[in-house]
């Protein structure tokens, strides 16, 4: 894949970049490593000064930072706006509470193991290379390079090639912050270059956001060199309404989450599992609602939904639709690509599926909404677990008993009862089966990346 910005709105050709040499790369490591060498040994409060510098400049340039995120991969402008603003809150967090995450762990009684004093500490590894994904292109960058950037690490970020703007300014941001040079440096590479560096001696750590095949690559590498990996991968989130529900919050916020970015996020709702007792009023309100969404330019404030960020990713959706109502799938509202320029896909509403159909098993990357009937809490349970993913999971229901089932039961990274699927920076983010392992953000995300050396004095 050519490193360009498309407009997806259009289809055309904005700007294109080379790709480095292996020279330049291998230039961009050794001034990553040598800079973390002096880097390593700053303190929380230098760190944090820069940090909340960084951020100061992410606010100013929030609608600048917006329009770029919006020509290269099609968001509305007001999402990627929030999404900006966003970043310098993940920033300030972490500026705020680094030193108090990282902080020396004492053993209350060293003399229990024979010691005078016994602790943990929390040190950096050194060069991490970020694989990142084009769908929230300033903020999933951000939920790693904060905390690592704060813990003493340096990064490499290699971005998504369609994204090459976003990338290039995240550089600059730090750059002018005030961060040394080589803390974050964007590598404008293809896929192919990324084994060479992460198989590289002083690349010692990586993290990725993206397709679960790329994660497989990723994890087989690194496990074949012995490196730390945390993962993010696709996501297949159910979203169960109970009949104890607020029917009209839970449409509301069922039409938010499935159409947010464009139907692009892995925490997205994309199943929707709906008790038989209100299955019919549920399915009426929410095909009204998506019928009604506005798709057009994502720099129309009055837009809803704008258009898919690359062409094949469109017809990946197509595809899985089609596939699904050749099987005998019922398309309740949209199901096809609009006339005109651009990768327009209308939000589409589908029931009637059945474990057959490729839609069943994989993620629908776009906006499109799978509706299923369940017959009590058991069969919604059984349906909402059935995916080989497990990122993150919605239920509706004001039953206390049912809450702390659904808490317990359901298999995801990440449960949020009576309300949307977030990312915040203060709780922990991450999956399980196929949707990865590990966590961003909170403390434990700023401690992906670092030793904890057990320190023995006697």
């Amino acid at each position: 894949m050519a490193i360009a910005t498309i407009n997806p709105a259009t289809g055309t050709t904005v700007r294109t970049f080379p790709e480095l040499s292996e020279a330049e790369v291998e230039q961009k490591i050794g001034f990553a490593h040598d800079t973390w060498l002096t880097y390593r040994g700053t303190g929380f409060g230098e760190r944090a000064e820069l940090m909340r510098a960084c951020a100061d400049l992410f606010e100013k340039e929030a609608d600048a930072t917006a329009r770029l995120m919006t020509t290269e991969m099609g968001k509305t402008l007001a999402s990627a706006r929030a999404e900006a603003l966003k970043c310098a809150r993940g920033m300030r967090y972490y500026a705020d509470h680094a030193a108090e995450f990282l902080a020396d762990e004492p053993l209350a009684d060293p003399s229990a193991v024979g010691a005078k004093r016994a602790l943990g500490r929390y040190q950096p590894l050194g060069v991490v290379l970020a694989v990142m994904p084009w769908n929230f292109p300033m903020w999933q960058v951000m939920r790693f390079a904060a905390p690592a950037l704060m813990a003493g690490d340096v990064g490499l970020l290699k971005h998504a090639s369609n994204v090459p703007q976003c990338a290039l300014y995240l550089e600059d941001v730090f750059r002018r912050a005030g961060f040394p040079e080589g803390c974050f440096q964007t590598l404008l590479i293809s896929s192919r270059q990324v084994e060479a560096i992460l198989r590289d001696p002083r690349v010692v750590a990586a993290t990725l956001t993206g397709s679960e095949p790329a994660g497989r690559s990723v994890a087989a590498i690194c496990g074949d060199e012995v490196k730390h990996t945390v993962l993010e991968l696709g996501g297949s989130d159910p979203f169960v309404v109970m009949p104890s529900a607020d029917l009209d919050r839970a449409v509301e916020t069922a039409v938010d989450g499935r159409v947010q970015n464009n139907g692009q996020s892995c925490i997205a709702a994309k199943r929707f599992i709906v008790h038989a007792d209100i299955y019919d009023a549920f399915t009426e309100r929410f095909v009204a609602r998506m019928r009604g969404l506005r798709v057009g330019d994502p720099f129309d404030p009055s837009t809803d939904v704008g258009p898919l960020a690359t062409e094949q990713g469109r017809a990946d959706v197509e595809e899985l639709v089609d596939d699904a109502v050749a099987a005998g799938a019922t398309v309740l509202c949209g199901g096809r690509r609009p006339d005109g320029p651009g990768w327009f896909y209308p939000p589409t509403v589908i029931t009637g599926i059945t474990r057959d159909m490729r839609i069943f098993a994989e993620e629908a990357f776009g906006p499109v909404a799978s509706v299923y009937r369940a017959a009590d809490i058991e069969e919604a349970l059984e349906i909402a677990n059935a995916t080989g993913f497990g990122l993150g999971s919605n239920a509706w229901t004001d039953d206390e008993a049912e809450q702390e089932r659904f808490s317990s039961d359901l298999e995801a990274g990440q449960v949020f009862i009576n309300g949307k699927t977030i990312s915040y920076p203060e709780l922990p983010f991450g999956g399980v089966k196929r949707s990865g392992y590990g966590r961003e953000l909170s403390a434990h995300g700023i401690r992906e990346f670092c030793n904890l050396k057990t320190v023995w004095v006697g």
